[in-house]
């Protein structure tokens, strides 16, 4: 059953690496209106200009959770070592007629590997969609430069289909094509509301009561502020946020429900 788990989180991070770093799928081309008011939007530069610049979103959405989870698994076991409890639980696990674990090297790594999946899904979700739809970002216009005159429109709106509309930088086009939904807004949900549920499920000491949904609300704002984020810098749609967010919280509470189900429990 282990090999066979390896063999699913294998595939879902090669699909995401396709999905992410190839031209395997082309994206769908999209036409527009001249002079659409809903794309010409300024372009404020490069992903990594903006406010949240996705190196530190992946650094947060990878490492947070890693060390949340690490932690509180950590003193969970401590705190279950120096009492009764750890007599009354099993001290070592057989994986995969291999592999002998403790319950504490076992539960932070099952959390962890549902997380990861989670996270790759999420991503291989916000692809497809974005690749299937190719939803024009709000400054679409502004990157795809597109010559209006030999378009014929300077007296009637005219749609626009052909993909040699465009004259500015392709690179900057294909990305402008990729809004609809907002990866963004759906990794950040989806770690957030993760960890809030691990939080609010697995530790159970007392004067914690505040604590917990302080810091799992606190989480959630911060993603809700990358959402936000994302608009204010016309870089996504109202909707490409929200449909960030219905992916990001879905997967985190399925990843989390099926979590439960199969035996490890927050």
């Amino acid at each position: 059953m282990l090999y066979f788990q390896l063999v699913i989180m294998a595939g879902t991070v090669m699909l995401a690496y396709y999905f992410e770093y190839t031209d395997t799928f082309n994206v769908h081309i999209q036409g527009f209106f001249c002079h659409d008011n809903a794309y010409t939007k300024p372009y404020l530069g490069p992903e990594e200009f903006s406010a949240i610049p996705p190196a530190i979103l992946y650094a947060v959405v990878a490492g947070v959770p890693a060390l949340v989870i690490t932690v509180t698994e950590s003193v969970l076991f401590l705190l279950q070592y120096v009492s009764e409890d750890l007599d009354n639980r099993e001290k070592i696990i057989v994986m995969g007629d291999c592999c002998y674990l403790n319950p504490l090297v076992r539960r932070t790594f099952r959390f962890l590997g549902v997380y990861a999946f989670g996270l790759f899904a999420t991503d291989i979700f916000v692809n497809a969609g974005q690749v299937v739809t190719g939803n024009l970002s709000p400054y679409f216009l502004s990157v795809c430069k597109p010559n209006y005159t030999a378009l014929g429109c300077q007296q009637v709106v005219r749609f626009i289909s052909q993909r040699e509309a465009c004259t500015g930088n392709e690179d900057d086009i294909l990305h402008a094509r990729k809004s609809f939904p907002s990866k963004e807004a759906a990794i950040s949900v989806y770690a957030a509301l993760y960890v809030a549920m691990y939080i609010t499920c697995s530790v159970k000491a007392k004067g914690t009561r505040l604590a917990k949904p302080v810091l799992s609300l606190g989480l959630m704002c911060l993603a809700f502020l990358t959402g936000i984020n994302r608009v204010v810098e016309y870089r996504n749609h109202w909707s490409d946020v929200i449909a960030g967010f219905i992916i990001g919280g879905a997967i985190a509470v399925f990843m989390s429900t099926n979590n439960e189900e199969t035996g490890d429990q927050f």
